[in-house]
């Protein structure tokens, strides 16, 4: 992937955090990368001609996230930007190959594990995002894709593709499926073989044109009798891709419940990848 990166900040350990991820990225991508930070004047109206201390402290923070890139990847070209606004609306409406955020901003709720803003911008941005937490990791040299009968795991896939290709990295499709309990009738029975079998073929079908366009990638298929999200979250990986909603005006506001709670319980960085539309 060229273009460029957006990463938004806002001074809190997971937006350096993410800089810092984005700044790799841009790195491996030979993209450019572009530090946003959004000014939401709006609980200070009331003290309206008093703003400029608020674009002072704004300009700080990009000077520390912008030195945070600088040190981390020397020659990825950087720039900043300081936009007045809310957050969310900005940040999602960037022209950009990926937004990269932390999970929580300043101000947020100590104990939550995402933002609000955080939330809105993964459910509604035109490009892939990227949540990135503050917590340290170690690397795997894996990155996991989640794998379903749906076509918005499409652009999923070829997102985590060309990721694995830039990562040097093992991409490991997953794919989790449960049998229906039917409380009413425990008479009804499966062939657990059979139901196992036809999951692979499913993902093997899904895979093929992937695996023909990015021969150099390797691919381990991960089939797990589980639930999605415990199959996702439960797999030690540098960086998780889920596809998500994002059809007609109602299914562009909302995650679906598999990529949300992907973003709430990762302990690594999730990218959440809408389909064109």
């Amino acid at each position: 992937m060229t273009g460029l990166i957006v990463a938004g900040v806002d001074g809190s350990a997971p937006s350096t955090t993410a800089v810092e991820w984005a700044a790799d990225d841009a790195a491996r991508a030979g993209a450019e990368l572009r530090i946003v930070h959004v000014l939401d004047l709006r609980p200070y109206e009331i003290f309206a001609g008093q703003h400029e201390p608020l674009r002072r402290a704004a300009g700080r923070v990009l000077a520390t996230a912008e030195e945070a890139a600088r040190a981390r990847q020397p020659a990825v070209e950087v720039s900043t930007r300081l936009v007045e606004g809310v957050p969310a609306a900005v940040l999602r409406e960037q022209e950009a190959s990926e937004v990269v955020v932390g999970n929580r901003g300043v101000g947020g709720f100590a104990g939550a594990l995402l933002g609000s803003v955080t939330m809105e911008v993964a459910a509604q941005a035109r490009c892939p995002v990227v949540v990135v937490r503050a917590e340290p990791r170690e690397e795997t040299g894996v990155i996991g894709v989640g794998v379903d009968e749906s076509d918005t795991c499409e652009p999923a896939l070829g997102y985590a593709f060309e990721r694995a290709r830039s990562y040097g990295a093992t991409l490991r499709p997953i794919h989790a499926w449960q049998v229906p309990v039917h409380a009413f009738a425990p008479e009804i029975s499966y062939d657990l073989d059979e139901v196992r079998a036809s999951r692979h073929r499913l993902v093997s079908t899904r895979l093929a044109p992937w695996r023909a366009k990015f021969p150099d990638v390797e691919v381990v298929e991960d089939v797990q009798n589980a639930h999605p999200i415990d199959a996702l979250t439960g797999v030690a990986c540098d960086l998780i891709v889920v596809g998500s909603h994002g059809r007609g005006a109602l299914g562009s506001l909302f995650l679906g419940s598999v990529s949300r709670g992907v973003l709430h319980h990762a302990r690594c960085p999730v990218a959440v990848v809408r389909p064109q539309e």
